[in-house]
């Protein structure tokens, strides 16, 4: 059997990731049908069909589905060679694949991005966004963001920053319900609850110096935390949000911080998740220490300057 080669790999795992050959024919500079004729010159070589066609969509075969794992691992290997013969770590570049939770994803990356790329325009980033755990190999995501504590697993966990909580509800809700004074007046209002997450629904508080969780309930739940946010702006209930969420609200008073003299804020760790293996790939390094140097110098966005990722 012929060997398949790498560029052929690299075009097979870019149209997975944009979906039709005319976007990996407009990214370069081939014809469609020049990308289709690659294509079928990898099946060729590997023996089997790796995608359907149809005039609709593309869709991996079975064979396709195992060999785009080992495709996508051939390419790191062979980036993270080529940075280590170079004896540098390589020109960042590459499409770069992100997952994060709606609140971080708004928040936190999404301003920072236009620096981002210009910093490192030869770096393309797809983020995708949820707020229920993934399997980041599985899915074959470089760079996993998480904020709470962490199962184990054999991921890199790279500290990012911390995240604080803030109870707090609009001053049209306040109106309306009245303020909570204490722990377990909360039980009288509807608090806006984050599914996915067991642990959301206990809000920790304290009662005569001991630490308690209330189990607080409300007509409106949701696997978004930014629109949670938006139902607590619009006088919907109470929410406990992380304190980066809630910033711009707070600060222009669309919401009212409650019950700060007895509620645990529960600091919690911001953390990036990488496979050993892609941790050696330029762009995902300095992804990472892109994250930890604007956690670290907040609105100070000076030039990044060697690498300061560690475990």
């Amino acid at each position: 059997m012929k060997q398949p080669l790498v560029p052929e790999i690299a075009i097979f795992v870019r149209t997975l990731e944009l979906g039709t050959f005319a976007a990996v024919a407009k990214e370069t500079g081939f014809t469609s049908s020049g990308v289709s004729r690659i294509i079928s010159r990898l099946e060729d070589s590997l023996g089997v069909k790796l995608l359907y066609r149809s005039t609709r969509r593309l869709a991996l075969t079975p064979e396709g589905e195992t060999f785009a794992v080992y495709a996508r691992n051939i390419l790191e290997v062979v980036e993270a060679a080529e940075a280590d013969v170079s004896k540098v770590m390589g020109r960042p570049r590459g499409h770069l694949r992100v997952n994060c939770g709606t609140a971080f994803a708004h928040h936190k990356l999404a301003p920072l991005l236009p620096l981002l790329l210009e910093r490192y325009p030869e770096i393309t980033v797809d983020i995708s966004v949820s707020d229920r755990r993934i399997d980041p190999v599985a899915e074959q995501i470089d760079v996993t963001v998480r904020v709470g504590p962490l199962a184990d697993s054999d991921l890199i966990a790279i500290r990012l920053g911390t995240v604080k909580r803030v109870i707090a509800a609009s001053p049209d809700y306040l109106a309306a319900r009245g303020t909570p004074r204490s722990a377990r007046d909360l039980l009288d209002h509807d608090c806006l609850l984050l599914t996915g997450f067991s642990r959301q629904t206990l809000w920790p508080l304290y009662e005569n110096s001991r630490r308690i969780e209330i189990a607080v309930r409300g007509a409106v739940t949701s696997d978004s935390a930014d629109a949670l946010l938006q139902a607590a702006i619009a006088g919907v209930g109470i929410i406990r949000l992380g304190d980066f969420l809630g910033t711009e609200a707070l600060a222009s008073g669309r919401l009212v911080p409650l019950l700060a003299d007895c509620h645990d804020d529960d600091p919690q760790p911001i953390t990036a998740l990488v496979s050993p293996g892609r941790l050696s790939i330029p762009r995902v390094r300095v992804f990472v220490d892109f994250l930890k140097y604007n956690f670290a110098h907040g609105d100070e966005l000076a030039p990044l300057r060697g690498s300061t990722v560690n475990s």
